[in-house]
């Protein structure tokens, strides 16, 4: 083989390791660029997730919430009814007493 030919062949096989290099340099910064939306995908869903999962446990929270108040409003309730009770049986006890009191002083006046 002529040196001409060997030089030709040489920048030929250069050539080709160039365009291998650049193929795989391409295909190294796509598979790069999709694993970068991917990922960025997976943080995205995780994300929506993490939301959704902040509203059911606050939508929970806030139910249980609700249950509690209503609870306490309803042994409030029972209880101011037991008090009101009490008062209204108290009352007239107590009203007796101060009538007779009152009768007492009246008479012992007279």
């Amino acid at each position: 083989m002529a040196r001409p030919e060997v030089l030709d062949r040489i920048k030929e096989a250069e050539q080709e390791a160039d365009d291998i290099v650049a193929e795989a340099e391409e295909a190294r910064d796509e598979m790069i660029s999709e694993a970068r939306a991917e990922a960025e995908e997976i943080r995205e869903n995780a994300r929506e997730e993490a939301a959704e999962l902040r509203e059911d446990r606050l939508s929970e929270a806030r139910e249980e919430i609700n249950e509690e108040r209503e609870a306490l409003l309803e042994e409030g309730q029972a209880e101011r009814e037991t008090l009101e009770a009490r008062a209204a049986d108290r009352e007239e006890d107590a009203v007796e007493d101060v009538l007779e009191r009152f009768e007492e002083a009246v008479h012992a006046q007279t």
